[in-house]
């Protein structure tokens, strides 16, 4: 699988079920729960809308493989949630979703985007901080059960968009 195998959109109402399958699998610790899933998308259409949920769908199967979610409040957003699952490990479908987020950030006119990632899990902090993500500080025991500690990261999007922007100038 790669992740040109895997289609981006909205999240809906009816994604919920196959994404707790899929949250659960890969947080059996400390999955959502349907409930949270749902008060997410209640503020995600709308004029007023303060989140962005999109999912992955696998283009031949139409199974998820990921989702992501972002919730925003005046010029501030935070990371809810990204979860790719493992057989898509590695194929760039983290990437695209995050990218997702930060493009939904900048929509909502957001300046700065954080995210807690937990302190053992190496392989979404690299791919943060390869978004420019910086470490801020922690929160003990953010995560439970088992009162795993999350590493608090920021990015400031104005650095990130002249970090990202495209070269002007003439061929």
């Amino acid at each position: 699988m790669s992740a040109t195998t895997a289609v981006l959109r909205e999240m809906r109402w009816w994604d919920i079920e196959p994404v707790l399958e899929l949250e659960h699998a890969l947080f059996p610790d400390d999955a959502w729960s349907p409930g949270m899933f749902w008060s997410e998308l209640a503020h995600a259409r709308g004029p007023g809308a303060t989140r962005h949920y999109v999912v992955a769908e696998e283009s031949a199967t139409g199974r998820i493989v990921g989702y992501a979610g972002l919730a925003a409040l005046g010029d501030l957003s935070d990371v809810q949630t990204i979860a790719v699952s493992r057989e898509a490990w590695g194929t760039g479908l983290g990437s695209e979703l995050l990218t997702d987020l930060l493009k939904a950030a900048t929509a909502f006119e957001c300046a700065t985007v954080l995210l807690e990632v937990r302190v053992d899990n190496a392989r979404a902090q690299k791919l943060y901080e390869r978004f420019g993500f910086e470490p801020i500080g922690f929160r003990r025991g953010y995560y439970q059960p088992g009162n795993i500690d999350a590493l608090v990261m920021r990015l400031t999007m104005h650095e990130h968009v002249a970090e990202n922007a495209p070269e002007t100038g003439t061929e």
